[in-house]
């Protein structure tokens, strides 16, 4: 389609005679298209030349601009290699007309203009590539190679950065390249001589590119991004580049490669070096620290460049400047930076891209997006005019009112517009990324009136000995302080945050991220109050905070569904094993503390805290489990017959965990008729199922990098301690009807299969409501939760008053009647209360009864709940705290601890009374 068809602008002539002069040579270009060769040719000394050498191709070039440049891509691939530098200047030399033209016109758009440049430059250097490659390859200096092996350029690869690599090359742009060689193509005693080629080959394709001859160049060639370029070759093997980057890589190389892309040779070899470098370019945790780096980098830039003066539009770099280019870049690969590493999606290399994609995540307001995507493409646009004028690698506007003029002429608008409307892009891009990079200063805070000698401690902990991380809290002190000495008990609040301090291995992420987010000191004084135990699991597991700031940390609870496709997409991403469950224990602890914060905070109530960690539990159980199976069947083959099932007991079973809860876990397998699995190395099906489970409870509770998911308990399987870890369906079944306790029916009240295939799982159920059906006396279930109280009762007793799991009237207690009662009644119900009325409808449990136990039940649940949250183990008064005190009586509805004791007391002796009632109804019976 013509240029003609297309054009929504004409550019003006600073010279008119002269661009009159230069169109009047192209005739056949046509009537429409004279305006545009007018203006183009009379404001642009370049152009103008371009227009006269190119005047008998143009014509056909501006009927067809795509088809043109395609047909010279094509002539470009049959050239021979001595024509090929002058064929590359050739092509370069129309490439550029067109694309002004087309861009001048507006035919084109930002994005259309700046991937044409930038395909071509990928043609380019594949061509100078395999150019200078050939000859070396046919006299045999890339040991163990052949000329077929120029397909892929013999390990070769050319990385482009910046904007080559984000497909945003301008007008006149250097391209910046990273040359490697994948090292593995050749035996160890080859090394040195193909390493020597590829830097030969590497040097010929920078001159051929760069050079200028009597035909101009193709493109300035820009090696000094390679890893310390000061002392390595230009080309070097991936393996060392991947040394590099992992012991001295810096924030700016990691920013510059969030564009890389191989652009040129093994594009494959390419792919799989980039994909090595993620963890080095993507950080786990957000990374906040980044933005300090990337706000000293910004200054040191300034401060070279001379740029840290006010905006003024003349003589102002485009690219560098304040509210520059640059700034927009930094702006978004910073915050692409620091969330990418958690957000794969955000991990784009264009700049619109990165920016739309930010505000689609949360990360920054969409206005600010679509402000600085508008700004972006104004500036860049103005950059090319700039460039167009003498094909110079320069960003920055003339300083003479003659070049601006002719700038303005480009731009088809006046001089004073130009100057206004630049300025005002420029310092509104210049208010919306400075306060991220350099948050306002704070104004100078009082003395805490407050004891706080032991901060006197604080440069000794781990987290605070470097000097940046010391610097970071420096700036943090007064105010977390600040928020210390407002809470009830400052000296307590204090302590717990001097625990969190102490227990903190580094602190230079942690701090940014509370630099740029203060909110979080907020919860962390909050927490530091109210919950000491949470406050040191915070130190061990700082990375959690990033959930917060993640855009959904207060939002409603998703449900279990929700959660476990979450946590399997999370799987997907991570190929290695031992990277998967370092991903999912970073998933669930994200959620477990989003969970404690929730209740702390008064969102959920205790119910509805329990329901979630079992929500949460289910999820990691579902998701983990074929994570494991498919892991050991690479060794040992798929499980043998119908596999297995993760019975869940217990509060797992019951659905109701607090914060520190054990899971108690059955594994059943049915092996079917195969007595063994299909592997390499295959198991007994008694073996393979065994080694599975351990391999589960491995999976759950080793101590990796990112520490244990769950603490298991499996004692709860048929002959406890004593039995298999894993248990088939028929010894199950047989067990349960011939040998289990009294006691083992009950906790079977309980269960729940959380994973494995539906219809074994459909049999496992069929299995347990049989059990719970089966005929009973009453004598037989009240003599065996008697004496099971009992047991726990000679096991353990009540610590205090705040105790309130262990003891008579206490939780388990209640529980224990549920459970009996859901036994008596034949109910394969699971919870407290639905228990509790099979034992009214059983008729040994009077209703009344029944609603105090539940309610009583309630309360107990509230104070566990809040005593595990507080403490991370069973509650003490002297444990409390201020903090503790307050969160505990808020989640109780009572006016303070004294009230709430008494009344556990009381709540205590009733339940105890109304169990020993039931328990001694059959006695009563027979009287």
């Amino acid at each position: 389609m013509s240029i003609a068809t297309r054009m929504i602008r004409i550019p003006r002539a600073f010279d008119p005679e002269l661009g009159a002069a230069v169109a009047a040579e192209v005739p056949d270009a046509g009537a429409d298209l004279a305006g545009l060769l007018t203006g183009a040719a009379g404001s642009s000394p370049y152009l103008n030349g371009l227009i006269l050498r190119e005047k008998t191709w143009l014509p056909e070039a501006l009927n067809d601009p795509e088809g043109a440049l395609a047909a010279e891509m094509a002539d470009l691939a049959g050239q021979a290699a001595d024509a090929m530098p002058t064929a590359l200047r050739r092509a370069k030399r129309r490439l550029a007309l067109i694309t002004a033209l087309a861009d001048l016109a507006g035919a084109w758009s930002l994005t259309e203009v700046t991937r044409a440049l930038t395909d071509f430059a990928a043609l380019a250097c594949n061509l100078a590539v395999r150019t200078a490659m050939r000859p070396l390859l046919q006299r045999g200096k890339f040991p163990g190679q052949t000329e077929d092996d120029l397909e892929d350029a013999a390990g070769f690869v050319a990385l482009a950065m910046g904007k080559m690599g984000a497909f945003e090359l301008n007008y006149s742009s250097d391209i910046d390249l990273i040359c490697l060689f994948d090292e593995t193509r050749f035996e160890p005693e080859d090394y040195m001589e193909a390493r020597q080629s590829f830097v030969r080959v590497t040097r010929a394709m920078a001159a051929m590119l760069g050079d200028r001859t009597s035909e101009g160049y193709v493109f300035r060639t820009d090696l000094r991004l390679r890893p310390d370029p000061s002392v390595t070759p230009v080309c070097i093997a991936m393996e060392a580049a991947e040394r590099y980057y992992e012991s001295l890589g810096r924030t700016w190389e990691r920013a510059a490669y969030i564009k890389a892309r191989p652009a040129a040779g093994d594009i494959k070899a390419g792919d799989r070096f980039l994909k090595t470098l993620q963890p080095f370019v993507w950080r786990r945790h957000l990374d906040f620290a980044a933005i300090r780096d990337a706000h000293d980098m910004r200054l040191r830039i300034r401060d070279h460049k001379g740029l840290a003066g006010p905006i003024t539009v003349p003589g102002h770099d485009m690219k560098l400047g304040r509210g520059g280019i640059r700034e927009i870049e930094f702006f978004t690969q910073t915050r692409q930076l620091i969330s990418g590493g958690r957000d794969a999606s955000l991990r784009a290399r264009g700049t619109q891209e990165g920016l739309s994609l930010l505000a689609q995540a949360d990360w920054i307001p969409a206005e600010t997006a679509r402000t600085l995507s508008t700004h972006y493409i104004a500036h860049r646009t103005l950059e090319h005019r700039i460039q167009m004028i003498h094909d110079a690698q320069t960003h920055a506007m003339p300083t003479t009112k003659e070049g601006i003029a002719r700038i303005a002429c480009l731009m088809d608008c006046t001089t004073d517009a130009l100057i206004q409307e630049t300025k005002d892009r420029l310092t509104e891009v210049h208010a919306l990324t400075e306060g991220f990079f350099a948050p306002a200063q704070t104004a100078p805070r009082a003395a805490p009136s407050f004891d706080i000698s032991l901060t006197a401690r604080w440069p000794t902990y781990p987290a605070l000995r470097s000097p940046r991380a010391a610097q970071l809290f420096d700036r943090l002190r007064p105010g977390l302080l600040e928020r210390v000495e407002k809470t009830a008990r400052p000296e307590q609040t204090l302590a717990a945050l001097d625990g969190f301090l102490a227990g903190l291995p580094a602190g230079v992420q942690l701090f940014s991220l509370f630099e740029s987010n203060p909110q979080l000191i907020d919860l962390l004084i909050d927490i530091a109050g109210t919950a000491p135990a949470l406050a040191a699991y915070l130190s061990r597991n700082a990375s959690v905070f990033d959930a917060v700031i993640g855009g959904t940390f207060f939002a409603e609870w998703p449900g279990a569904e929700a959660l476990e496709a979450e946590i399997v997409k999370v799987l997907e991403q991570e190929t290695d094993y031992e990277r998967q469950l370092d991903a999912v224990r970073r998933w669930a602890k994200d959620w477990h503390f989003r969970i404690g914060v929730h209740h702390l905070r008064g969102l959920i109530d205790a119910q509805e805290a329990g329901q979630q960690y079992a929500d949460l539990a289910a999820a990691v159980i579902r998701a983990l489990w074929p994570a494991v199976v498919a892991q050991f069947a690479r060794k040992h083959g798929d499980p043998p017959g119908a596999g297995a099932v993760l019975l869940g007991m217990g509060s797992l079973g019951a659905g109701q965990l607090n914060a520190t809860s054990d899971l108690d876990i059955i594994v059943i397998y049915d092996p079917l008729d195969e007595e063994q699995s299909n592997g390499p190395r295959p198991l007994a099906a008694r073996s393979y199922y065994a080694r599975l489970t351990q391999a589960m409870i491995t999976a759950m509770t080793a101590p990796m990098s990112e520490g244990r998911l769950y603490e298991v308990d499996m004692r709860l399987r048929p002959s406890g301690n004593q039995g298999p870890v894993a248990t088939s369906r028929a010894s199950f079944a047989n067990y349960q009807a011939n040998e289990a306790w009294i006691w083992e029916h009950l906790a079977l009240t309980r269960a729940r299969v959380v994973s494995g295939p539906e219809v074994l799982a459909q049999k496992i159920e069929e299995i347990r409501c049989d059990v719970i059906r089966r005929n009973r006396t009453e004598e037989e279930v009240l003599v065996g939760v008697a004496d099971m109280r009992a047991r726990i009762a000679a096991a353990k007793t009540a610590s205090s008053v705040w105790d309130a799991k262990t003891g008579p009237g206490r939780m388990l207690d209640i529980e224990l009647l549920a459970q009996a009662g859901a036994l008596m009644a034949g109910s394969p119900v699971r919870d407290v209360a639905r228990g509790l009325r099979a034992a009214v409808s059983a008729g040994w449990l009077e209703a009344d009864d029944a609603d105090t136990l539940q309610t009583s039940y309630r309360l107990f649940w509230a104070v566990q709940m809040a005593g595990r949250l507080i403490t991370g183990r069973m509650l003490t008064e002297e444990q409390i705290g201020d903090g503790g005190a307050a969160f505990l009586c808020r989640s109780t509805g009572f006016d303070g601890v004294d009230a709430l004791a008494a009344e556990l007391e009381q709540r205590y002796q009733a339940a105890d009374r109304i169990i020993g009632a039931a328990l001694h109804l059959g006695d009563r019976h027979e009287g």
